[in-house]
């Protein structure tokens, strides 16, 4: 493999990234390349030692490289779940502040096109934990998009019956936005002005 071939192919790794087009990639290849030897093996290790450590929780499936994650570890959160799409809604929803519950994260949505149904998504451990561990109420915080309003009724259909006050995030956040780019007093407000479903 010639340098060209090299470069290429580390373009093209990066490119791989979400939201990474050819020109931030090109970027990145470069920085890479004026970093010193022992900064890339660094870097190198960070990546290979996080993929073999982080793994999801088990009882809320968010990421961590426990068996059960601090968030649900901690004795003095309240009996509230709070359900997002992916682990990086749980570090947004974080940022807040005003949040003293659980999480639980789907790791998708309900989208038909996607070929993605309601096996396809961590709906299952949400009703064990709903039945088994006291939850007083669940709060559906997946986007306010069509995917995610899919899912937050699909979700609401299956908890009413089993007792537990279902509410909603408000629409505070912007129809078609994504948590990880809403603002810390965007998200504060929505959830502050939730509503029951």
């Amino acid at each position: 493999m010639n340098q060209i071939d090299s470069m290429e192919r580390l373009v093209n790794e990066f490119s791989r990234l979400p939201s990474v087009g050819k020109k931030t990639a090109q970027r990145f290849a470069y920085h890479l390349l004026t970093m010193s030897e022992q900064e890339v093996r660094d870097f190198a290790d960070a990546c290979i030692m996080a993929k073999e450590c982080i793994h999801t929780c088990k009882v809320c499936s968010n990421f961590t490289d426990k068996e059960i994650c601090d968030i649900c570890s901690n004795p003095k959160k309240e009996p509230i779940v709070c359900v997002v799409k992916e682990p990086k809604d749980v570090t947004a929803m974080e940022k807040v502040r005003e949040f003293n519950g659980t999480y639980h994260v789907l790791h998708g949505v309900i989208n038909p096109l996607e070929g993605k149904g309601p096996n396809d998504i961590n709906v299952r451990s949400l009703l064990t934990r709903v039945s088994e561990e006291g939850i007083k109420e669940v709060i559906v915080a997946t986007n306010p998009d069509v995917e995610g309003e899919a899912t937050a009724m699909y979700i609401a259909n299956l908890l009413k019956p089993l007792g537990v006050k279902v509410t909603r995030i408000a629409q505070g956040v912007a129809m078609g936005s994504e948590l990880e780019f809403t603002d810390a007093v965007t998200l504060s407000k929505a959830l502050s002005s939730r509503r029951e479903m």
